[in-house]
């Protein structure tokens, strides 16, 4: 087996997790190729980020990300921040604009809020509960980008729609995350989503961030990114001063 990058590891190590629900350290290093030194590291980082819980000799997955009841829990969780952000973040869409919408709770969310509008627009997602929702409006065209779906996911994942991509014009691409440092830039714990959303934000004329303040200030394993090429950053509580400074320095225009 070659050489993998930590990120793609911890990946599989998810999608492994996943599937089995416990993983033994001993077997898992043994099947990645790695040392038991190395998987721990992974495991602990993992931990840090909420995606498992250590155990002796092993890990466990967390629930809250387990593929069966994911979409369905962060669709409920924390709705009045979701619904905070994309009264804001509706406000930036235009008269018969073209517009991106990943598959995150929070697009969604904006979504249901489209849905009651009459603007007039075209709207791209890789949502398949974001095209239902807006396909209910006969003013709004909705393109769904083709994809793998995956169990207990809502999201069409993988590169198979970016074919579709190159032919379409996107003014705005709205986008959530799991999280958001400076640094890091936009993170997911998702890597076949993470690569599609690459192409979806090099498509876009502009990039809008819709992420509350819980998620702010943590990372999780796959960035797809950075914060240079963020144009607006909508959350839903005040910013400390020193990061809208920060955030401000790098052109991102702040909306709290």
């Amino acid at each position: 087996m070659s050489k993998m990058f930590a990120e793609e590891r911890r990946n599989l190590i998810l999608t492994q997790l996943q599937k089995e629900k416990r993983l033994a350290v001993k077997e898992l290093a043994h099947s990645l190729n790695v040392s038991e030194a190395t998987l721990r590291t992974d495991l602990n980082i993992m931990e840090e980020e909420g995606l498992l819980t250590r155990t002796h000799g092993g890990a466990v997955l967390n629930e809250s990300t387990s593929p069966k009841n994911s979409f369905t829990e962060r669709a409920m969780r924390n709705i009045e921040y979701k619904q905070s952000i994309t009264n804001k973040a509706i406000e930036l869409i235009q008269y018969k604009s073209s517009i991106l919408l990943d598959a995150s709770t929070t697009a969604l969310e904006l979504a249901r809020k489209l849905k009651e509008t009459d603007i007039r627009l075209t709207v791209v997602t890789n949502g398949l509960s974001t095209a239902i929702e807006l396909k209910e409006n006969p003013n709004i065209n909705v393109i769904v980008l083709g994809g793998i779906a995956r169990i207990g996911s809502m999201a069409l994942e993988g590169l198979i729609g970016s074919a579709i991509l190159n032919k379409i014009n996107i003014d705005i691409m709205f986008t959530s995350a799991s999280g958001f440092t400076v640094e890091d830039g936009l993170t997911d714990f998702n890597v076949y989503e993470v690569e599609l959303k690459k192409q979806m934000i090099e498509k876009a004329d502009k990039l809008v961030t819709l992420i509350d303040h819980t998620k702010i200030g943590k990372s999780s394993i796959s960035s797809f990114a950075t914060t240079d090429q963020i144009d607006t950053f909508i959350t839903d509580k005040k910013l400390s001063d020193e990061l809208t400074k920060e955030l401000s320095s790098h052109g991102i225009k702040v909306i709290d």
